[in-house]
């Protein structure tokens, strides 16, 4: 028997939802400088860095020092690429989770409720951002579930939950974002019928930490949902 329940947002959830996204997105930053380092572009610059310093210098300290002030600099950067997504969705939908979700046309928010009450995951369904996808899909958003309470399928239970939302009200696909890091989210989201159409960098930090965003879709059957287990 599953030791949690989804069932639809409620107002004394606002809190436990804010945090839990907040932390799910920041536990990505070190995944996320690990990848800049490991870019054949970021290790090309700082071999042009190590050997311009060492020519100009004439010795290998200041070389060495330079090339780590340019490693202790990015990882503010990739904070700050983190820390400016939190701010931006905490000052826009999830400021007030029940004007943009439940009161929005065609667009829900649910929790994962687990032992105790606890809010241990989330999951949205919006009209999406792009205008060429309204009308056609619905699009999943703020997808996260707690650390302790990963591998237990309740990212799966909350991805088919938004997928029967857009059945019952006549949309063909579900589409979303996720990050390059996020590869656990990557494979969910495959297993459940999304595939990659495209990727884009979200800003030109995010270009020269080269950081970017997969757009994922799953195209839905003709029907009525099948019912919720």
């Amino acid at each position: 028997m599953a030791q949690y329940r989804i069932r639809q947002y409620r107002d004394g959830d606002y809190e436990a939802v804010r945090t839990l996204f907040a932390r799910g997105i920041m536990e990505h930053v070190p995944a996320t400088y690990r990848r800049m380092l490991g870019s054949g572009r970021t290790q090309l610059g700082l071999l042009a860095l190590l050997a311009g310093v060492r020519a100009a210098a004439g010795c290998w300290a200041p070389a060495l020092a330079a090339v780590a002030l340019a490693l202790l600099t990015a990882w503010p950067l990739v904070h700050s690429l983190a820390s400016s997504y939190v701010r931006e969705a905490l000052a826009t939908d999830l400021r007030d989770i029940r004007a943009a979700y439940l009161q929005a046309p065609d667009s829900d928010f649910w929790v994962a409720e687990g032992a105790g009450g606890a809010v241990v995951g989330t999951v949205a369904a919006a009209l999406p951002d792009e205008p060429a996808e309204r009308g056609a899909a619905l699009e999943l958003k703020r997808m996260s579930v707690r650390r302790d309470h990963r591998g237990r399928g309740i990212a799966q239970a909350l991805a088919r939950e938004v997928l029967r939302f857009a059945r019952a009200r006549g949309y063909g696909a579900v589409v979303l974002s996720t990050s390059v890091v996020q590869v656990a989210a990557q494979r969910l989201y495959e297993s459940q019928g999304f595939r990659k159409v495209g990727a884009f960098s979200p800003s030109l930090l995010g270009r020269l930490l080269h950081f970017q965003i997969f757009r994922y879709r799953c195209e839905l059957p003709a029907g009525p949902p099948p019912p919720a287990p």
